[in-house]
């Protein structure tokens, strides 16, 4: 008698990696959603839709940590939900909502911002498994990342919504912000990554009453808000810049020699 073996099973993909796939999936669907609302004209659900991918981007990865359940296959899944949430959904939203009245040129500068977060993207994911960086690198990013910079392209918008007589949908405005936000994405202007922020216990009260505050004036003045945030991002451009070039120097000083330029996590 032929004993015939049985074929392997098929092994289930554990809770743990299924969570961060299925909010990545989830931020994928809210970016292309936003697409369709400026296709409808309406241009705060639009907007919304990206600002919800944003916060749905920020929870899959640190889900993936705290679960453990990372892997390869999330990783690329994230950097082509990144691409369409916030580098070809905000161009397209941003240019039929303006910089289509230049005709080309309008379209132009939408193709500028999205191929620069495309390859934003291809650097972060190139760059990760550079065994150079020194450990403070890793409290960086390379220029502005993806998510901030698709919140910054329509900044112009959320502006518009407070106050319509502005000239923020001026289509010239808007295409060189584009072009702006373009290249901040693909500079190597360190910006701070926020990654192991540490509370001290002094204040994690006053930490937790700002964080209400803040929620409190979403609800009740979501784009005033979120320009608030935007211009304070910003403004933390020097900081980041002169921290990280004094912590560089303190490693050249502390090795005794002069390196190649540091650079800092993508």
């Amino acid at each position: 008698m032929i004993l015939r073996r049985r074929p392997p099973r098929l092994k289930g993909l554990s809770l743990n990696h299924l969570l961060p796939n299925l909010l990545t999936v989830l931020a994928l669907c809210s970016g292309l959603t936003g697409v369709r609302f400026a296709l409808a004209e309406q241009w705060q659900a639009a907007v919304a839709a990206i600002m919800v991918a944003g916060v749905l981007d920020g929870l899959d990865g640190r889900l993936a940590r705290l679960l453990g359940g990372g892997s390869k296959f999330g990783a690329e899944l994230d950097s082509l939900s990144d691409f369409l949430s916030f580098g070809a959904a905000p161009a397209v939203i941003v240019y039929t909502w303006s910089s289509h009245d230049l005709g080309g040129i309008g379209w132009t500068a939408a193709l500028f911002l999205a191929v620069c977060c495309a390859l934003r993207l291809a650097r972060f994911n190139t760059a990760l498994e550079d065994p150079d960086k020194p450990a403070f690198a890793y409290n960086y990013f390379v220029g502005v990342p993806a998510p901030a910079g698709g919140g910054l392209a329509l900044m112009p918008m959320m502006i518009s919504f407070e106050w319509e007589s502005g000239p923020f949908r001026e289509p010239i405005l808007t295409s060189l912000w584009m072009v702006a936000i373009g290249l901040m994405m693909v500079s190597r202007f360190p910006t701070f990554a926020f990654k192991k922020v540490k509370v001290p216990h002094a204040y994690v009260l006053p930490t937790l009453v700002g964080a209400a505050l803040l929620a409190a004036a979403l609800f009740s003045a979501p784009w005033l808000t979120l320009v608030a945030l935007g211009a304070v991002y910003l403004s933390m451009f020097p900081f980041s810049y002169r921290s990280f070039r004094r912590l560089t120097q303190e490693a050249q000083r502390i090795a005794g020699v002069t390196p190649p330029e540091e650079t800092p996590a993508p």
